[in-house]
């Protein structure tokens, strides 16, 4: 798993890992198109020159699961990232996401090809405004926590620098209850 804050220079990381396994590549986009905001076009955009044309792409949206099980054993996914398949189910309420999240992490477990996973970090010090600004916040924290025992490596970027969270952290005791 790869994260860190926007702009951080976390998705290069991923393609960098991806590149460097020898592995063919296919990238799972879950984000939305959004075909009038050319900020987003001009940032798709620039994600899709930086990466080899040999890659693969697939744009899931919230339909990641499937992307995944669509995925050979000889290639590795570059899933694209958490943050936005999150906010594409954040209408579904307590039980229903809790499927969803119980699904994705079954499918993670069952997938035959390795994966590099890309994660947002949100909430390093502002509080959301909003309900869904919380409701994204504590969802997309939670399923990172959720995922990452299932994970090999654990990077933190920040100010375009990779951080072994592996080799620098321990893993937080989970809740006694």
């Amino acid at each position: 798993m790869v994260s860190g804050p926007a702009a951080s220079g976390k998705s290069r990381w991923a393609e960098h890992l991806a590149h460097s396994s020898g592995y063919p590549v296919v990238v799972l986009v879950t984000g939305p198109d959004l075909p009038d905001d050319v900020s987003w076009q001009e940032r798709l955009e620039r994600h899709r020159q930086r990466r080899p044309s040999s890659w693969r792409t697939l744009e899931v949206g919230g339909g990641l699961c499937p992307g995944l099980l669509s995925l050979s054993p000889n290639e590795l996914g570059l899933v694209d990232s958490l943050g936005t398949w999150v906010a594409a189910h954040l209408e579904l309420e307590g039980g229903a996401w809790l499927a969803q999240v119980d699904t994705l992490v079954n499918t993670i477990q069952h997938v035959p090809s390795p994966l590099v996973l890309v994660s947002e970090e949100t909430g390093w010090g502002v509080v959301p405004m909003t309900e869904a600004g919380g409701r994204f916040r504590d969802r997309l924290g939670a399923l990172q926590q959720r995922l990452s025992p299932y994970c090999d490596g654990a990077w933190l970027v920040l100010q375009g620098r990779a951080i072994n969270l592996v080799h620098l952290g321990l893993p937080v005791p989970p809740i006694e209850e």
